[in-house]
């Protein structure tokens, strides 16, 4: 019997740090799976705004096609006589604590495109679409520009 005692304490210690690194390792999972839901989200909310970008730039009045100078107009175009939305809510950043995006400007103040600020290493390398080639292998999302660039017309 005397070679059985102090075995709880030993065997308690034990199993608290087989439970601490379990814990880790879910813990560590999860957040990679917020991450690439994030990341998902990020890619939705950029082609919203890219694509009611597109939609002011391309229904500019009078024929002078303009960037919009802030998200804002976005929502409420007041550029025709009724009501015209292009986006009918400002997304937020979901990469950043603040929500608030980078800018890409024309040379006129028009924004053409936007980012996220985020600092963050991205999960996602490679594998993207045609449009987000150049995303490859970049290290930050704020490397990520999302932006409308108008067609070239050519002419035959």
């Amino acid at each position: 019997m005397n070679g059985e005692k102090g075995f709880t304490y030993p065997a308690a210690l034990l199993l608290i740090i087989i439970v601490s690194v379990s814990l880790m390792v879910v813990q560590k999972q999860w957040s990679t799976i917020v991450k690439r839901d994030k990341e998902k989200e990020l890619f939705f909310r950029t082609s919203q705004i890219i694509g009611a970008i597109e939609s002011y730039y391309q229904q500019s009045p009078g024929g002078t096609q303009k960037y919009p100078r802030s998200l804002n107009v976005l929502l409420k175009d007041n550029r025709f006589p009724g009501l015209k939305r292009h986006l009918r809510k400002l997304f937020k950043d979901p990469m950043t604590k603040d929500g608030g995006w980078g800018f890409i400007y024309d040379g006129k103040g028009g924004i053409k495109g936007i980012f996220s600020r985020s600092q963050e290493e991205p999960i996602k390398k490679g594998g993207f679409l045609k449009k987000y080639k150049s995303f490859e292998n970049k290290q930050k999302y704020n490397e990520w520009k999302f932006v409308y660039e108008p067609k070239k017309e050519t002419s035959s």
